[in-house]
């Protein structure tokens, strides 16, 4: 029997969730870590990848408001994967201002559902999952996220 008191109760529920929520952003940050040393791109990186793959030239702020990612944070991810040839980004004729995304063939050997990867790890996990389980935790996610924005100072 462990000595290890069971979380739930001596956290309470909100610091018991938080716990939760962070050993999943510490095996993400591992698998990430993994990930970039094998493939070459990091987890964030990937996903970038997957979604240029799916949504051939689209705009990277665009790409930044799907992925909730600040500006700043897509447009340093999306250097980091042009240099390595992995994506590339035209200019638009009509407007020198804005950029579309695409993948570059590197880039697009990359976009497929790869073994090891956080994407493989989710699609096993979600394959066994009942589907009202993925949409409960889905609206609970949702939930937090909406309610931890509307905590930031304007």
């Amino acid at each position: 029997m462990s000595s290890r008191p069971d979380a739930a109760e001596s956290l309470g529920p909100a610091l018991a969730f938080l716990e939760r929520l962070w050993a999943l952003n510490h095996a993400l940050e591992q698998l990430s870590g993994q990930m970039a040393k094998r493939l070459g791109v990091t987890a964030q990186q990937r996903l970038i990848i997957r979604c240029v793959g799916k949504f051939p030239g689209v705009p990277a702020g665009q790409l930044a408001s799907l992925l909730h990612l600040d500006p700043g944070t897509i447009s340093a991810s999306l250097a980091r994967l042009e240099a390595k040839g992995l994506i590339e980004r035209k200019r638009d004729q009509k407007d020198q201002r804005r950029t579309w995304l695409g993948l570059t063939d590197a880039g697009r050997a990359l976009d497929c559902s790869t073994p090891g990867t956080v994407e493989c790890a989710v699609e096993a996990l979600l394959a066994g999952t009942h589907v009202s389980d993925i949409e409960a935790t889905a609206r609970v996610l949702s939930s937090l996220r909406a309610h931890l924005e509307q905590q930031l100072e304007p």
